[in-house]
């Protein structure tokens, strides 16, 4: 079964993740949008990059985990509409692809990992204790959001590797 994690937002990451092996990581595709160097993410980017994965998968067998995200205390107005405008273009993607969704708050999958109240860069640290061989990939400070992203595929792998 390809699992696809991901962490949605402007700075979050898409993981394929296969059999409890990270196939592949990469960053949340992005574009600029009007003036100011503001971001917004890549629709149609993110439609390839997951059709090219899809193509290699042999078992045809797919779940896209997506972190459920909700507003924060102390975000403003604008920010949170646009991570809930990215929520809501990931969540258009799969279903126009037909790939069956979940959603993950992220105090279930950080209790799982032992993060909750943690420091935020303490997810790419266990994802290096977890899976070693995957630290080269987690060498920034800023790969804390590729380190989510394969949290949530792994705990989808560990905590629903049992559903038909």
């Amino acid at each position: 079964m390809l699992i696809i994690g991901i962490d949605p937002g402007i700075s979050g990451s898409i993981c394929f993740f296969e059999n409890g092996k990270i196939l592949e990581v990469i960053e949340m595709p992005t574009m600029a949008e009007g003036k100011k160097n503001k971001r917004q993410i890549n629709g149609s980017q993110i439609f390839n990059e997951i059709s090219l994965r899809l193509e290699k998968n042999v078992s045809k067998d797919v779940r896209v985990v997506i972190e459920q995200v909700s507003a924060m205390p102390g975000q403003g107005v604008t920010s949170m509409f646009n991570f809930g405008q990215s929520f809501g273009i990931l969540k258009g993607i799969c279903s126009a692809m037909q790939l069956p969704m979940y959603f993950v708050r992220p105090a279930k999958w950080k209790k799982y990992f032992n993060l909750l109240n943690s420091e935020k860069d303490a997810s790419r640290a266990r994802v290096i204790e977890i899976f070693p061989y995957f630290s080269s990939q987690l060498t920034k400070k800023k790969d804390t959001n590729k380190a989510d992203a394969i949290l949530i595929a792994s705990f989808y792998h560990e905590t629903y590797k049992n559903e038909p």
